[in-house]
């Protein structure tokens, strides 16, 4: 497992254990006590047709449920159920976000194993783990691997997936829910198509960690990938155990109508020829001109003049599916 963290659910076949509760190998393992689960559900995300049948799975996997019914409410009941062993989001990217951040804020993002129950519109993060459906999840939620991941932190505010700047993010903030219910994943798509027309482009500046490297100019995108990434030969998943981030810079173009054709080739995973590839454990971003820039953290808005960005390795204690790539391809 190239040195990285592995712990196993609880399955039929686990671990050969020496003592005090560690694999043969050293590593920690799950000793097979159910302990307290909670699992946080947000009751509208996607087509909001999952509801009762997640309250039955939950109830047979003995799962306590807490649904959510506005903003916030997620970090509050992650952040009050942070003594428990598990902590399931049942929800779409911006549920997990809201998660995460309650058991940072509780300092619990070591101690308190967290699984995904996607049930959104996009559900980006739950396939980079190995997570497909309900039915899976709640497999996965039994006896999938539980591996160690970075997080990343924003400004103070930690993100599993991605923190974005540029075209994506303002079309993220202006994608509303019933474009979501018309569209699926593909309202975000259509979305950066209508807002591409009007966006002006990002200055910045880019300085990544010990000046390893800098970036400046005008940016139609920058995407900062701690679980995701562009597609790279039909590969979406970062590294999540390496320490560091995949950022993506669009350059931008002199019209709208050529920032809007780089970004969606980019959205449907076609190369072009104005993009930089960084990989740092840290950066900054400095927007120098006009109204501070629009940053989405897992789909979660955040306006700031400047963002600075670093990655906790294997700070999170996470469930995965059997699809979740411990080395997925590299950057070329």
């Amino acid at each position: 497992m190239n040195g990285r963290s592995v712990r196993r659910g609880r399955g039929p076949e686990p671990p050969i254990r020496t003592d005090g509760g560690r694999a043969a190998d050293g590593h920690a393992t799950d000793t097979g006590s159910e302990g307290s689960r909670v699992l946080v559900l947000n009751p509208v995300s996607g087509s909001a047709d999952h509801t009762e049948r997640i309250h039955e799975l939950a109830a047979d996997h003995d799962f306590a449920v807490r649904e959510t019914s506005e903003a916030g409410d997620a970090i509050e009941f992650a952040r009050e159920a942070a003594d428990a062993d598990l902590v399931a989001a049942a929800g779409g990217d911006g549920t997990i976000h809201e998660v995460v951040r309650g058991l940072y804020d509780a300092d619990a993002l070591d101690s308190t194993t967290i699984g995904v129950v996607p049930t959104g519109t996009g559900n980006n993060f739950a396939g980079n783990i190995g997570v497909g459906d309900v039915e899976e999840a709640f497999a996965v939620l039994e006896t999938g691997d539980t591996r160690d991941i970075d997080c990343g932190i924003a400004n103070g505010r930690p993100f599993v997936n991605s923190a974005i700047a540029g075209l994506t993010a303002d079309a993220s903030s202006e994608t509303t829910a019933d474009m979501k219910d018309s569209f699926g994943v593909l309202a975000y798509v259509v979305n950066t198509v209508q807002t591409a027309a009007s966006f002006e482009g990002l200055t910045i500046d880019v300085e990544t960690a010990a000046d390893e490297e800098s970036w400046h100019g005008e940016a139609a995108f920058v995407l900062i990938g701690n679980g995701r990434r562009f597609p790279v030969e039909g590969h979406t998943q970062a590294d999540m155990e390496d320490g560091r981030f995949e950022v993506t810079i669009i350059e931008d173009r002199p019209t709208g109508k050529l920032v809007g054709e780089a970004a969606i080739r980019r959205l449907l995973g076609t190369d072009t020829s104005n993009i930089t590839r960084l990989e740092t454990a840290a950066l900054s971003i400095s927007v120098r001109d006009g109204e501070p820039g629009t940053f989405s953290l897992d789909g979660e808005m955040l306006s700031a003049r400047e963002l600075d960005v670093e990655a906790e390795r294997e700070a999170l204690s996470i469930r995965v599916g059997e699809g979740y790539e411990i080395d997925p391809e590299p950057l070329d």
